[in-house]
């Protein structure tokens, strides 16, 4: 029991770390109000900054990606328990973002800049939007379990965790992969796209897709042709594609 208490309060601490590395994303990425952003601190050579930012782009997508595979959660789970995998996966994520956002170069030079204020404050609208999408698609989900919290209360409880079940509220049935959208959405939509900003964004789009055709293998696995059904009637991350294909048909 007293392991079970312990799992319990490790997963609110990484539960509180993943939060907060996600929260700090907003002012990270939008340039805003946080003491360390995108665009922020002194500029350095190219070279230099790619050599700094790309592996830490890298190493995000590598943990990412990687221990959300079932073989890695099969090997994991060896070591550690069942009730904390979900758990550790999103602290190390959220510590790798503030790896990220520490050590983070910016490259100067813009790409595009828009001082007209109506249309800054648009784009300012729709990043937000970008970031309402995101978290609402956790919870219509389920947020708790995506952040681990759900199978560390199950562990305390002495239950095992039930297999996820398909489904697909309100903005999956728009899109797969709405919280890939949101943060698609949240990529792009600036009044100011700096050259570091659009490493980023290139790179974090790049990964987005990759990380889609991984997470669609499992699913597939998992679900069978119910998923080969929804994938083959709701389009991945653009809305508009639904309606591209229902006036095909």
């Amino acid at each position: 029991m007293v392991s079970r208490v312990v799992i319990f309060f490790y997963s609110l601490v990484c539960y509180a770390v993943a939060l907060a590395a996600l929260l700090y994303a907003i002012g990270f990425i939008g340039d805003l109000v946080v003491p360390k952003t995108i665009d922020s601190g002194m500029a350095v050579d190219p070279k230099t900054a790619l050599a700094y930012d790309l592996p830490l782009l890298a190493l995000f997508a590598i943990q990412h990606s990687v221990m959300a595979r079932q073989g890695f959660k099969r090997w994991w789970t060896k070591i550690v328990p069942k009730s904390a995998e979900r758990a550790t996966y999103v602290l190390l994520a959220g510590a790798i973002l503030f790896l990220l956002y520490w050590q983070w170069k910016p490259i100067a030079g813009a790409v595009w800049t828009i001082t007209d204020p109506m249309w800054a404050g648009m784009l300012t609208v729709v990043y937000f939007v970008g970031w309402g999408i995101l978290f609402l698609s956790t919870f219509l989900i389920n947020h708790f379990e995506l952040m681990g919290l759900q199978q560390s209360f199950a562990g305390l409880r002495g239950n095992d965790v039930e297999p996820p079940s398909f489904k697909m509220p309100l903005l999956y049935k728009l899109v797969r992969h709405p919280i890939y959208f949101g943060l698609l959405i949240v990529f792009w939509a600036t009044a100011h796209m700096s050259v570091g900003h659009l490493v980023f964004a290139l790179a974090t789009t790049g990964y987005v897709f990759i990380g889609i055709l991984l997470e669609e293998r499992d699913l597939i696995a998992f679900f069978g042709d119910t998923y080969r059904k929804y994938k083959a009637a709701v389009p991945m991350v653009i809305p508009l594609a639904k309606f591209g294909r229902a006036k095909k048909a």
